[in-house]
C-alpha cells in the first residue's frame, strides 16, 4: 500500500510538473528526471525493483506504437538518408565510442558489457525534443527527421543491446553468425509486422464499443511485441512496422466517436508510462546507492560523466560531419561551374538542432531496467549496478543540460516553420470541400434540406479557399447552423457528404499530395464535425459510412 500511493502521489506530482515545464518552454521529462532523481534521495522511500523481462514489453511497445502510427512514409521516405545515418551511423559511433570510454575507465569490464552500455544510451528520445520544438514551430523537416529517427535507432541498438547481453551472461559470441542472425531477424520482424497488422485490420471494423476498442488496441500492440519475442524477432522492428502498415488502413475503418476518444486514452498511457519509468529508477538507484560507499559512488560518478560526455559529443560528431562532408560534396567545380545540388542534406543551423537533440529516455530506461538481476531464472548481469547508474545519469544529463537548452539555441538560430504543413491543411480542406458538395449536388430526397447543406459547405468552401489563396490568417470553422434540427433524410445527405469528405482525404493522403501532419489535422476536423451531426440526429453513424468501402491508401 505504501508503494501504491508514493506512485499515486509521484503521479500527480509529474503532471504538475508538466504543466510547469510547458509554461516555461523545458521538456516534460526533463522535470520528470529530476522528480526520480530526488526520490532516491528521500529517505523511507521503499525499493521497488521491476521483473527485467517485463521492462522493455511495458514501458517500449506502447511509447513505440504511439510514435509509429503517427509516423508519415512520404516525409520519411523524402529524408530516408539523414534518418538512415541517424539511425545507423549515429548509434553505432555512439556505441563504440561509450565502450571505448567505459573499458578505459573500468578495465575489468568486460567488451561485451561496454557495448551493452552503449547499446542502452545510444538512441536519443524524440519526444523531449519533439515537446519543445513543436511549441517554437521550426520548420517541418527537423521534427520528420527526428521522429524518424526515434523509430529505426531503438531497433537499431536495442538488437545491438540484446546480442551484447547475450554474449555476457554465455561468455561467447559467434562473430560469423550475427551477420546472418541481422537479416533473419530484420526480415522476420519487417514480414510479422505486416502480416499481424493484418489481422488487426480484420478485427477492428467489428468493434464499436469504446471500451472495447481500446482494451484490443493496447492488448494487441502487447501481443505483437510478445509474439515477436517468442520467435526471437525484433519486438521494436515489429511494432513499428505494425503500427505503420495499420495507420494506412485505420482512418478508413475506424469511425470517429471511437478514434477520438481512444487517442486521449494513448496520449494519457504514454504520459504515465514515462513517470512511471523515472519512478521506477528511482526506487532503484536508491536501492544501489545504499550499496555503495563514498568511493565508489564518487568512481560510479566519474564513469556516468564521462559517458555522458561522450554520448553527446558523438551524436554531435556524426551530424556535424555529414553536414560537412555534403557541402564539401556539393562545393563549386575548379573551373568555377555550379556543382551539384543535395535537396535533403541539413543545413549548417539545422545540423546544429538535430545534433543538440540527443537526449535520452524512456528506450534507455527501459533497457538499463531490463537487465538480469540475477536469481532463479540466471546470473546477474556484470556491473548491472554500475550501468544502470550511469544510464539514468545519461538520461538526468542530456534532459537536463540539451533539453534546457534547447529553446535559447533556436531562438538564437532563428530556425522558422516553412509553412508546408500549413498549405497541405488549406488544400486539403479546400479539396475535401470541394468533394464534399459534389456529393450533395445531385437530386436527392428533401431538396430543401440538401440546399441547407449545400449551402453550409459553400460557406465553409468560401473561407476555405479565402485561406489557401491568402496567408492562412482567416479563421476556419463550421458555418453557423441556422438553428434547424437534421431529421433522417438531413442525417443521410451529411453522411453521403462526410463520407466524400474522408475519401477526398484518403486519397491527398495516398498520391502523396498532402503528408500524414496535415492529414491527421483535417482528419480531426472531420471527426467533429461527424460527432456534431450524430448530436443533431441521433443514430446516425457516419463512420460506418466509410469502413464499408475499400480502402484508398
Amino acid at each position: 500500500m505504501h508503494v501504491f500511493e508514493i506512485i499515486i502521489a509521484l503521479l500527480l506530482a509529474g503532471a504538475g510538473l508538466t504543466a510547469l515545464s510547458q509554461r516555461i518552454g523545458t521538456p516534460y521529462p526533463a522535470m520528470v528526471a529530476l522528480a526520480g532523481a530526488a526520490l532516491a534521495l528521500v529517505p523511507g522511500t521503499p525499493t521497488l525493483v521491476l521483473d527485467p523481462e517485463l521492462a522493455l514489453t511495458l514501458f517500449v511497445a506502447p511509447v513505440l506504437l504511439d510514435a509509429a502510427f503517427d509516423a508519415s512514409p512520404r516525409d520519411l521516405r523524402a529524408n530516408w538518408r539523414t534518418v538512415a545515418g541517424l539511425a545507423l551511423g549515429a548509434v553505432a559511433l555512439t556505441i563504440v565510442v561509450v565502450a571505448v570510454v567505459a573499458r578505459l575507465l573500468v578495465p575489468g569490464m568486460p567488451w561485451a558489457v561496454a557495448v551493452a552500455l552503449g547499446a542502452i544510451v545510444a538512441p536519443p528520445d524524440a519526444a523531449a525534443a519533439t515537446a519543445v520544438l513543436k511549441q517554437l514551430r521550426p520548420p517541418h523537416r527537423l521534427l520528420v527527421i527526428l521522429e524518424g529517427e526515434s523509430l529505426f535507432n531503438d531497433a537499431s541498438a536495442l538488437l545491438i543491446y540484446r546480442l551484447a547481453v547475450g554474449a555476457t551472461l554465455a561468455g561467447t559470441l559467434s562473430g560469423t553468425g550475427v551477420i546472418p542472425l541481422l537479416l533473419v531477424v530484420t526480415v522476420g520482424s519487417v514480414v510479422l509486422g505486416f502480416v499481424l497488422s493484418r489481422v488487426i485490420l480484420l478485427v477492428t471494423p467489428r468493434i464499436h464499443d469504446v471500451a472495447i476498442a481500446v482494451v484490443v488496441q493496447f492488448c494487441g500492440t502487447f501481443a505483437v511485441w510478445m509474439l515477436a519475442e517468442r520467435l526471437h524477432l525484433s519486438g521494436i522492428l515489429t511494432v513499428v512496422v505494425f503500427a505503420m502498415a495499420t495507420a494506412r488502413r485505420a482512418a478508413d475503418i475506424i469511425p470517429a466517436r471511437v478514434r477520438i476518444p481512444s487517442y486521449a486514452v494513448w496520449e494519457f498511457a504514454v504520459f504515465v508510462l514515462n513517470v512511471l519509468a523515472f519512478i521506477l529508477v528511482g526506487f532503484q538507484l536508491k536501492a544501489i546507492l545504499g550499496r555503495l560507499d563514498s568511493s565508489t559512488l564518487l568512481e560510479y560518478a566519474g564513469v556516468a560523466g564521462a559517458v555522458c560526455v561522450a554520448t553527446i559529443l558523438a551524436r554531435i560528431a556524426w551530424v556535424s560531419g555529414a553536414a560537412a562532408f555534403s557541402r564539401w560534396r556539393c562545393r563549386p567545380a575548379p573551373d568555377g561551374s555550379e556543382g551539384p545540388r543535395d535537396t535533403v542534406a541539413l543545413s549548417k543551423r539545422a545540423a546544429a538542432v538535430v545534433g543538440w537533440c540527443g537526449m535520452r529516455g524512456i528506450v534507455t530506461l527501459a533497457a538499463a531496467l531490463a537487465l538480469p538481476t540475477g536469481g532463479a531464472d540466471g546470473p546477474a548481469f556484470p556491473y548491472r549496478d554500475l550501468v544502470l547508474f550511469t544510464a539514468f545519469s545519461v538520461v538526468l544529463g542530456t534532459l537536463v543540460v540539451q533539453g534546457m537548452t534547447l529553446r535559447p539555441l533556436l531562438n538564437m538560430l532563428q530556425l522558422e516553420d516553412d509553412g508546408s504543413v500549413e498549405r497541405e491543411v488549406r488544400l486539403a480542406r479546400v479539396e475535401t470541400l470541394r468533394a464534399a458538395l459534389s456529393a450533395t449536388s445531385a437530386e436527392q430526397p428533401g431538396e430543401e434540406l440538401s440546399g441547407l447543406l449545400r449551402r453550409r459547405y459553400e460557406l465553409m468552401l468560401r473561407r476555405a479557399e479565402a485561406e489557401l489563396a491568402g496567408n492562412g490568417n482567416a479563421p476556419h470553422g463550421a458555418a453557423e447552423s441556422d438553428g434547424r434540427a437534421f431529421n433522417v433524410d438531413a442525417a443521410a445527405i451529411a453522411r453521403r457528404a462526410t463520407s466524400a469528405e474522408r475519401h477526398r482525404l484518403l486519397a491527398l493522403r495516398a498520391d502523396g499530395t498532402i503528408g500524414d501532419a496535415a492529414f491527421q489535422r483535417v482528419e480531426q476536423e472531420l471527426d467533429l464535425e461527424e460527432l456534431d451531426l450524430q448530436q443533431l440526429a441521433p443514430g446516425a453513424d457516419s463512420g460506418r459510412a466509410v469502413s464499408n468501402e475499400p480502402s484508398r491508401s
